[in-house]
Parts: structure tokens; sequence; C-alpha cells
């Protein structure tokens, strides 16, 4: 959204060409843009950068994005502008290779489910850029047995997801799956689901979502 809402202002372009570097390419990490260019020095249009993020998750995409509109801090100061209190992002992907790092980044249910009614509603990035993001967020190659296996076969989702590795004692920082469901009437239901300090394994993890997802799936598709 935050890169997005530059693009609406002009100061970027979704066809613009960007060089990523070899060394922007960093290894032991999840990232698709690397598994397609291994040799990095390649240029990508900032839209391919966008789904390669977006739609699949690559965190050097992530970070590659972070350096291109400012950092953080202009993520920050973008959300906080939406009147998302509950929301921190101080540290990049890379830099949560570091174990007690996992924990800065913090938001909440709530205050993410708030920020996607904005968004879905149009009131943090123009027509173009909201149609735009919802698609790619619908074209999301991750996650498939998490939030998406918990909603009938063909149901519209539009969603991100996120996992942290475990440390030596098996404890996962976190695993998340948040979304816009499309519902039989053709209204829309919001769902985030955060999962913390997680002991259980991740096929059990990753069915509380699902399982989450289905139950309220009942609930919101009978109304």
């Amino acid at each position: 959204m935050a890169t997005l809402n530059l693009v609406d202002i002009g100061k970027l372009s979704l066809s613009q060409k960007l060089f990523i570097k070899k060394e922007d390419l960093h290894e032991d990490t999840w990232s698709p843009i690397r598994d397609d260019y291994p040799g990095g020095n390649i240029y990508l249009t900032l839209d391919q950068l966008l789904r390669y993020t977006v739609s699949h998750s690559d965190n050097n995409g992530c970070d590659i994005l972070l350096e291109l509109i400012g950092g953080t801090e202009t993520v920050q100061k973008f959300i906080n502008k939406q009147g998302i209190k509950d929301f921190v992002i101080k540290v990049n992907e890379q830099e949560m290779r570091t174990w007690e790092n996992l924990y800065i980044n913090t938001t909440t249910p709530l205050a993410t489910t708030e920020l996607l009614e904005k968004f879905y509603k149009g009131k943090v990035i123009k027509k173009k850029s909201t149609k735009y993001l919802y698609q790619i967020m619908v074209e999301c190659s991750r996650g498939l047995t998490w939030m998406k296996a918990g909603l009938p076969e063909g149901t519209e989702l539009a969603h991100r997801t996120g996992i942290s590795g475990t440390n030596e004692n098996n404890l996962r920082v976190a695993m998340n799956d948040v979304g816009i469901v499309k519902l039989p009437n053709g209204k829309h239901l919001i769902i985030s689901i955060y999962l913390k300090n997680i002991t259980e394994t991740r096929e059990s993890t990753e069915k509380i979502i699902s399982d989450i997802t289905k139950e309220t799936w009942k609930y919101y598709s009978t109304k």
C-alpha cells in the first residue's frame, strides 16, 4: 500500500525498471526472484517486484521495495496516517534473521482488519491501485493449506501469509494469514489470524488457521 501510494502521487510507476543486484538476492531466505534469477544483476519492473513480493511472499523483494520507498519509517508513517495505531515496523526481512528481531514488528488482528477494511473500501489508495493490489493478493500462491483450505473450493480470497522459522526448541514465533473473503451473497468478510509463540507442529498450526476460517465462513455465509 505504501509503495502504491507513491505510484498514485506520481513518484513511482509500475512500468519503471529497477536494477536488482546479485547482492540484493540473499541466500537462506524465501525468494522466488533469486530462484528465477540466481545470478541477479537484472532489471525487473516495479509491477514484477510487487507481484513477487505480494503474490509469492518474496523476502528479498520485500526488502528491495522497502529500500526503494525510504525504509520501514515510510511504511510506519503511512499506516499511522490511515488512523491505524497498533502497528510497528522497524526491521526488514534481512534484519529479522536475528531471532530477537522477530518480535519487533507488531500489530493486532483488529488493527489489520481495520486497515484491510479501509483498503477494500478505497480509503487508503486510489481506485486503480486498490483493484491492482486486491488482484495480486487473490493470486497469492502461498498458504494453500492455511486460510484457503478452510473455504469452499473456488472461493475468492485476497490474502497475505506470514511465517517465521523455529528455534532449537521448535518454538515458532509466528504464523499469520490475513485476508478478504468474498461471500456467496457478494459481500465480503475480512479476517485476520495471528498465532504467536507456537509449539504445535506446522501441520497442526496450519489446521488451526484453516479451522478458524472454516467456522467463520460457516457463520457469515448464512447471514
